[in-house]
């Protein structure tokens, strides 16, 4: 029998190498599709590496409807992973613009390709950020939409043009999770977060900061209202959320629009982070109480009941474990991956 072929858009990147990583581990033959805007082709390197599997890598734009084509042509996709997108939620309210553009359109492309070459079976990469400032706590997918931000507000819209479309045409099988706020790194600490240049999360920030790359974090609220003033995040290991996503694969296809949550349940706070990412670095943290950022909330926690009944899935790895990961990733890569040499194109 022929193994699955998946397609990983923005397999590159963070979620999307260590997505990438599990499925090859996992039986899979992956391609993927990235243009390296936010992302490194060494982290292909790296999962190649990690695997002892092969990828194959095509830098592109999704946008480029006739470049995305010819990969469909190319290969016999199963099923796709879409999680090639802008994502930070401050860089949104500077560039709305940019954000629904690259957002959007970007899906528009992969699911006209999609339908022209007959692949219906999508795993969609959504965000608990469409549910804003939620008014009761833990969140659960029949929570309402309230999304504060340009970046929330695309994947909301991303969400109702797959909605749109599984109800017109049944024959497609899309998946979105909702997840939390990823973090941390493969155990190997050969894999990992290094966004191109100053950190949006705040991981990657602290693990910057502690190796003395960076010299102050700040954090934006200390007067919401949680236990310590700063705001509240459901923080779950990247390893843990690219094997909800190979769930989600397994247990489709399933006619329809299906939506989860992938969290813990369990909320932390910015402050509570840093002592945490202290206690594990063993390094004392500067950090600067500043203002609210715009199109922040106070607290998203989430209800991960829904994916545990249905997908069989749960959080496996704790919040030391998710600072241990990207620590051990920092000090084995203490530049990330700029020390090593991008590949050129897209070549097996």
């Amino acid at each position: 029998m022929r193994q699955q072929t998946a397609l990983v858009t923005g397999g590159a990147g963070f979620i999307g190498s260590h997505c990438s990583l599990d499925l090859l581990l996992n039986g899979y033959d992956v391609v993927v599709v990235d243009n390296l805007v936010n992302s490194s082709s060494a982290a292909i390197e790296s999962v190649r590496r990690i695997s002892g599997h092969d990828v194959t890598f095509y830098r592109f734009d999704i946008s480029d409807q006739t470049l995305l084509d010819d990969v469909f042509n190319r290969h016999s996709i199963d099923v796709v992973i879409h999680f090639a997108a802008y994502k930070a939620v401050g860089d949104s309210m500077d560039r709305p613009v940019e954000y629904y553009s690259n957002n959007l359109t970007g899906l528009l492309s992969l699911l006209n390709a999609m339908g022209t070459a007959g692949v219906r079976h999508l795993v969609f990469s959504s965000s608990c950020s469409i549910y804003g400032n939620a008014t009761a706590l833990p969140i659960t997918e029949d929570s309402p939409a309230r999304p504060t931000n340009p970046y929330a507000r695309s994947k909301w819209m991303a969400e109702q043009i797959l909605t749109d479309l599984c109800a017109r045409h049944s024959d497609w099988s899309v998946t979105a999770l909702r997840y939390f706020n990823p973090a941390g790194a493969h155990e190997s600490g050969e894999l990992g977060e290094d966004p191109k240049g100053v950190p949006g999360n705040v991981l990657p920030y602290l693990s910057q900061l502690a190796a003395g790359r960076l010299e102050e974090l700040k954090i934006f609220g200390s007067d919401y209202p949680t236990p310590d003033g700063t705001a509240v995040r459901d923080y779950i290991h990247v390893m843990d959320v690219v094997e909800g996503h190979r769930l989600a694969l397994e247990s489709g296809p399933v006619p329809g629009f299906r939506r989860y949550n992938l969290g813990t349940g369990i909320g932390t706070s910015v402050l509570e982070l840093v002592r945490a990412f202290a206690a594990v670095s063993g390094q004392d943290l500067a950090y600067r109480l500043v203002g609210r950022r715009p199109g922040d909330v106070s607290e998203l926690v989430a209800s991960p009941d829904r994916a545990r009944a249905e997908l069989g899935w749960s959080a496996r790895r704790d919040l030391t474990t998710m600072c241990e990961d990207a620590w051990r990733f920092q000090q084995k890569n203490p530049l990330g991956y700029k020390g090593l040499v991008d590949m050129r194109g897209g070549s097996r």
